[in-house]
């Protein structure tokens, strides 16, 4: 008999716990528009701790298709850039290089392409690195992405080291 009790109430408990949660997502379905200002927040205090050191950093402004390298508050070398079309975009945030490579391939589910230069990875699959296959720049076309003409992702993969932050912006 106490097993069964036992099971009934652990039974119970995870109904409720299912429940709550469920109660508490669909509560947040309704505020996202909070936690984008949240994002936005956070970007803007990740911007002005890197102003306020020395450190180089990257900022990519997807409104304006620009990427800004900084060396604290001073900005040392702008360009023009393609981010993700809006079915991939690029994604909003703070990031760190996490590896580089002078060539890679890159694919997916609709492209395969040879001999990417001077690709630096922030997340996953996203990364900066030169595009030699569009003249687009300024205009968003890629999976997901940052591209560059090769010649100024050459400058940035030489320019930044692992661990460089990357703030990406709407």
């Amino acid at each position: 008999m106490r097993s069964m009790t036992n099971t009934n109430w652990t039974r119970h408990l995870k109904l409720f716990l299912a429940a709550t949660a469920l109660s508490l997502s669909a509560i947040g379905a309704g505020t996202g528009q909070a936690w984008a200002v949240s994002g936005k927040q956070t970007i803007a205090q990740s911007i002005q701790t890197l102003q306020k050191s020395d450190r180089r950093w990257i900022q990519i402004n997807l409104s304006k298709q620009r990427l800004i390298a900084w060396e604290g508050r001073k900005p040392v070398y702008a360009v023009l850039i393609s981010s993700g079309k809006k079915s991939t975009p690029t994604r909003v945030g703070t990031f760190k290089i996490q590896s580089k490579y002078k060539s890679t391939r890159m694919r997916g589910e609709d492209y395969n392409v040879p001999n990417v230069p001077f690709a630096m990875f922030y997340q996953g699959n996203y990364g900066i690195h030169g595009a030699y296959w569009h003249r687009r720049f300024g205009t968003p076309v890629s999976h997901g992405c940052v591209n560059m003409a090769p010649n100024h992702a050459k400058w940035l993969f030489e320019w930044a080291s692992l661990g460089t932050p990357v703030v990406i912006q709407k």
